[in-house]
């Protein structure tokens, strides 16, 4: 009896520790609860997206035809293919690809001009169709939005012309959004080509907008002129520098000044983390609304950088762990994301940042939602 009684407290005791062992810990960027998956989020957005019209800008229910690829969908399109890519889901990587073949033809004309950050950002997606396919098509198309982005035009105003004399873009303004939209398909074009002169130029300008508006607590102003730290403008700048980092060459003289710039903004979002996870539209303003898509983009960085090395896993990853968790309960039953900051143009006034409209699906959120998802599959 008392050899049964022992045997009996050991096998209890070692269902306790079996079950202690399988309980996800706090920064655990692997396991989490049924319905908050990063597959299960993952489809939800991605079969969203290719169920809705291409937007119009900050519309994702146009009342009228669009009429050209906005940037939020471009970066809803890439990371549905990041997504698709990182499950190995083939099939669903053709129906983004099969979204994009009537741009060749019947709807040739909604292909943006490649006069623009926000236009240029395009380019991301023909070149990653490059990469899966290798199909040259996709590939020319692509450089040429990246290309052009370094290639001044006729009509350059004597600003643009002064950037494109000191080796940087001659569509440089020093708005934060830029450092996912210029980056973005200049790493893509590294990427796909091998050529570093794209890389290069993006770690260049990615240095210049960290010198120029990066504030001494690590946060960003919106631009010299709006001297807020607008959640999701920051959120650009914390995706590209997680996105440049990840592709960036070991011994790219830049990548130093980038890590630097990277770390000390981490540490100010970790420091502004609201207890329950999500970021504010003013990151530093208390009276500011929690808002999501600045939200995704901060989790997409800090997941990244710890999935990477480049973040301590045991408070970064309890920081992303906990905001991923918060941003899918504000997805609705139509997979749409709430509490999305509608389109933002700089303005020197906090009120301006504090009404702004609260919309929901938009793409400026479902793009990285997707991202954080395709990340923590990474």
């Amino acid at each position: 009896m008392t050899v049964m009684i022992r045997l009996l407290s050991f096998l209890f005791a070692l269902l306790l520790t079996a079950g202690t062992q399988a309980k996800p810990n706090d920064y655990d960027l692997k396991r989490f609860p049924n319905g908050k998956t990063p597959l299960e989020i993952g489809t939800r957005i991605a079969e969203k997206f290719l169920d809705t019209p291409h937007s119009r800008y900050g519309n994702t229910r146009p009342a009228t035809p669009p009429t050209q690829i906005t940037y939020p969908d471009v970066c809803t399109w890439l990371g549905g293919m990041w997504f698709a890519e990182v499950t190995g889901n083939d099939q669903l990587f053709s129906r983004f690809e099969s979204r994009f073949a009537p741009l060749f033809d019947r709807e040739a004309h909604l292909l943006p001009k490649a006069n623009h950050v926000d236009n240029n950002v395009f380019g991301s997606v023909p070149l990653e169709l490059y990469l899966k396919t290798k199909q040259q098509k996709y590939l020319d198309l692509g450089l040429k939005y990246a290309n052009e982005q370094w290639i001044v035009p006729d009509n350059a105003r004597p600003v643009e012309k002064a950037w494109a004399s000191k080796g940087y873009s001659w569509q440089t303004r020093i708005w934060i959004d830029d450092m996912f939209m210029i980056t973005a398909v200049q790493a893509q074009a590294y990427r796909a080509t091998g050529d570093r002169k794209y890389i290069n130029r993006a770690a260049r300008e990615m240095v210049l907008y960290l010198d120029t508006i990066q504030l001494p607590n690590g946060l960003f102003y919106h631009s010299p002129e709006a001297q807020f730290p607008w959640g999701r403008g920051n959120g650009w700048m914390a995706a590209g520098m997680a996105e440049i980092l990840r592709i960036l060459p070991e011994d790219n003289p830049d990548r130093p000044r980038i890590m630097e710039g990277y770390h000390k903004m981490m540490a100010a979002l970790l420091k502004f983390q609201e207890p329950d996870g999500m970021w504010r539209q003013i990151i530093d303003d208390p009276e500011a609304w929690k808002e999501t898509s600045g939200t995704a983009m901060f989790t997409y960085a800090m997941i990244t950088g710890v999935k990477n090395g480049w973040l301590d896993k045991r408070s970064y990853g309890a920081a992303a762990r906990k905001a991923w968790i918060a941003l899918t309960g504000y997805i609705n039953s139509e997979d749409e994301l709430t509490e999305v900051c509608e389109g933002t143009n700089i303005k020197n006034d906090r009120n301006h940042y504090l009404q702004r409209k609260r919309i929901v699906g938009d793409l400026h959120g479902q793009a990285p939602l997707l991202w954080c998802a395709m990340a923590l599959l990474r």
